[in-house]
């Protein structure tokens, strides 16, 4: 039966934890007689509820009445009492702490992972296609050197400074771009690197960049730089 029928409670140590808060009262000293009472008259107003009441709640309200009465019992002898098993009513108590214990856990793992929902990663992704080996072309320029000439495009458009964003009517794709840059190349053949950001809003800087490396890979640009550190060049591979 599920144990959520009677109110919010998880079960009858959720329940008992609940009314000893209530009472202000501390686990270690808490008065039977009264919680004994507390919890019954809870579990009368849910019957006259209509409401199910799962048979563990019932459970604990009959150990909970014998402890009572046990209180009500004349005192036995100390060598007597040391025979009998272990205090029923110390038993409650160290379940109590438990729960209690678990509880306070289960809220804090709770917290942890509504912080961790706040957090998005991004999945593991190969980096082979973009090796040095299939990147470099005709021994000139390597992915290092075009990776250095993006970093001081960043670096010149104050790029790593917050930016206003906003949201896109289109997302712009590695796929169209390259059209672009393709047609671009058809009418000038040779073009600068830096002359193909024309927009530094951060989709599209990276998609262009993104978009030179997957036509350096397919071998149809070539990329040349004259000297060390100046400008670099892409040139259509005909």
């Amino acid at each position: 039966m599920d144990k959520l029928l009677i109110g919010d409670f998880e079960g009858p140590l959720d329940l008992l934890l609940h009314l000893i808060k209530k009472s202000k009262m501390e686990i270690f000293d808490i008065e039977i007689s009264e919680i004994t009472n507390q919890y019954l008259k809870f579990i009368e107003e849910m019957n006259e509820m209509n409401l199910d009441i799962a048979s563990e709640y019932l459970v604990m309200a009959a150990e909970l009445i014998e402890m009572k009465s046990k209180k009500l019992l004349p005192v036995k002898d100390e060598e007597e009492s040391e025979l009998e098993e272990e205090n029923p009513e110390e038993e409650l108590k160290r379940r109590l702490l438990e729960y209690q214990k678990y509880k306070e856990s289960t809220t804090e793992f709770r917290k942890l992972e509504e912080n961790r929902n706040s957090y998005y990663t991004k999945a593991p992704e190969s980096l082979k296609n973009y090796s040095f080996d299939t990147l470099e072309n005709d021994g000139s320029v390597s992915v290092m050197d075009l990776l250095d000439a993006f970093q001081k495009l960043l670096e010149r458009q104050n790029f790593n400074k917050p930016l206003n964003t906003k949201i896109a009517r289109k997302e712009l794709s590695v796929k169209e771009r390259v059209v672009k840059i393709r047609e671009i190349l058809k009418e000038k053949k040779k073009v600068n690197f830096i002359e193909l950001f024309d927009d530094f809003s951060k989709p599209y800087v990276v998609v262009t960049f993104l978009s030179v490396l997957e036509m350096a890979k397919n071998k149809e640009i070539t990329l040349k730089q004259d000297n060390n550190f100046s400008d670099i060049y892409l040139e259509r591979v005909d």
